[in-house]
């Protein structure tokens, strides 16, 4: 079986999730024992065909999750969802069980994350902030600032105009680092992940990742000064 047949394996619905599944993003996903995970994998390896589809089922949920949460662009996720379980795919018979699988799918993920922000970096008609729709039907960015939005704002007007505001300074802000540097400022601030992690997530060092983390806040705050 080629690797672009597989991919019919993962197609997603239009609601973002993969076809066939139906928890919310948030769930973990299915766990499997150390060692059935590994009897798992070397099938796969071998080219057993149904085991590889049972490691897309074990991972989809993450692989997915990790893109929205970087992109936060549905139709980008979906993007790097089929281009990273081909990567996986592909790069399967080189994995050497020397770091967790759930690391070096992470890292594949985030790599290809990567390569997708420095092309919608190239691309200035694809930097806005994706526009999702409130309880009055009303859009607004759904960036920054809805994720970390004071819900008691909602019933005040002045404080939610300044919040949009706020929120629309934040996306442009973000918009001006560079692709790595928005990927560990958002790896750090918005999921939650130790700079080690994210370093071997990146493939690189930590120190490496705390430099572009500076670099990243200090960029911001030179962009939002006087706002905040």
């Amino acid at each position: 079986m080629t690797a672009e047949e597989m991919t019919m394996a993962w197609s997603v619905n239009a609601s973002g999730d993969p076809v066939g599944s139906t928890p919310a993003l948030g769930v973990v996903r299915r766990s499997l024992a150390p060692s059935d995970e590994r009897a798992l994998i070397e099938r796969a390896q071998g080219g057993d065909r149904e085991a590889f589809e049972e490691l897309v089922h074990c991972y989809d949920r993450d692989v997915l999750r990790i893109a929205l949460n970087i992109l936060h662009k549905t139709e980008d996720a979906r993007d790097v969802y089929q281009e990273s379980f081909l990567k996986i795919y592909k790069n399967l018979p080189r994995f050497r069980f020397e770091c967790s699988f759930y690391t070096w799918t992470y890292r594949i993920v985030t790599n290809v994350c990567l390569d997708h922000l420095r092309r919608r970096s190239s691309r200035p008609e694809d930097q806005a902030p994706e526009l999702a729709s409130n309880r009055n039907g009303e859009t607004t960015p759904g960036d920054f600032f809805d994720r970390q939005q004071d819900q008691g704002a909602l019933s005040d007007p002045e404080r939610r105009m300044r919040g949009l505001e706020i929120g629309r300074r934040i996306s442009t802000a973000l918009d001006q680092l560079t692709p790595r540097e928005r990927m560990v400022f958002e790896m750090k601030h918005y999921q939650g992940l130790k700079l080690r992690a994210i370093g071997d997530a990146l493939g690189t060092t930590e120190e490496t990742v705390k430099n572009s983390l500076f670099r990243a806040t200090r960029k911001l705050r030179a962009q939002l000064e006087g706002l905040l």
